[in-house]
């Protein structure tokens, strides 16, 4: 695993060289409040989002040529799943990840699909430190058969780590290709510059963990701040659109 359990300075200075030489990099695919708004079937949601942006620049309207079919999810844990720096699931996250792996149309149903979801975190998972948020969360979720991605020795976090995490979906014969996994992450920095650089698909949970006026909600540090305002700016002031993935339109 990497050496120190807190640092990710390169992946920082990562987020700014993309932002200032690909911003679009920066957009994800499709946004939603929180992970609990996550369409089942993704795939009609992530184009038609792409299609709305392009149709928003240009008079001639634009249709994708196909639908992505998702076979699998990469999770992030702090700030998506649980609140920053815990183990604790709220209710209603819990809820939705037991109707994805549960329900008979889920395309991650964990009886036809076992190995669907992946939770990738810059914590847990990174680094022995955490070993113990590792346990915790996959105690809590042992019943939809969830695992935590333990990062490979010589392997840096997240946006990093892309390539290591395709091979593990496709070394249990979850996806063929990296545009049937959609990442879902709270972070544009990690998170969605990570799927871009798999060639996966993107989902933005914007506010986090919680809703709006959520019991529990706390304020935005500084650096989600600036995701938000940079987001807003690429999109509405700049009309960047999110690229589909490497491949896609092959």
């Amino acid at each position: 695993m990497a050496g120190s359990p807190n640092s990710n300075l390169r992946g920082f200075n990562h987020a700014v060289q993309t932002l200032l030489k690909q911003p679009s990099q920066f957009l994800p695919h499709l946004t939603i409040p929180t992970f609990t708004h996550l369409p089942e079937d993704l795939g009609p949601h992530l184009v038609k989002n792409c299609q709305t942006q392009s149709d928003n620049l240009n008079s001639k309207p634009t249709t994708p040529q196909r639908i992505p079919k998702i076979r699998a999810l990469v999770l992030d844990k702090d700030n998506t799943l649980c609140p920053p720096k815990t183990t604790t699931f709220p209710p209603q996250i819990l809820t939705k990840l037991s109707h994805l792996r549960t329900s008979p149309t889920s395309p991650f149903n964990l009886t036809t699909n076992p190995y669907a979801i992946l939770i990738v975190s810059n914590r847990a998972g990174s680094h022995p430190t955490y070993d113990t948020e590792v346990h915790s969360l996959e105690t809590q979720l042992s019943h939809l058969r969830i695992p935590v991605f333990r990062l490979p020795e010589g392997t840096e976090k997240k946006p990093f780590c892309g390539d290591e995490v395709v091979k593990w979906f496709k070394e249990r014969g979850v996806v063929e290709s990296p545009n049937e996994i959609a990442v879902v992450g709270d972070r544009l920095g990690t998170d969605v510059i990570m799927a871009g650089m798999m060639g996966s698909w993107s989902v933005w949970c914007k506010e986090g963990v919680f809703e709006v006026g959520e019991e529990g909600k706390k304020g935005r540090n500084v650096l989600e701040k600036m995701e938000v305002w940079i987001e807003r700016f690429l999109r509405e002031r700049k009309g960047c659109v999110a690229p589909v993935p490497k491949g896609w339109e092959e």
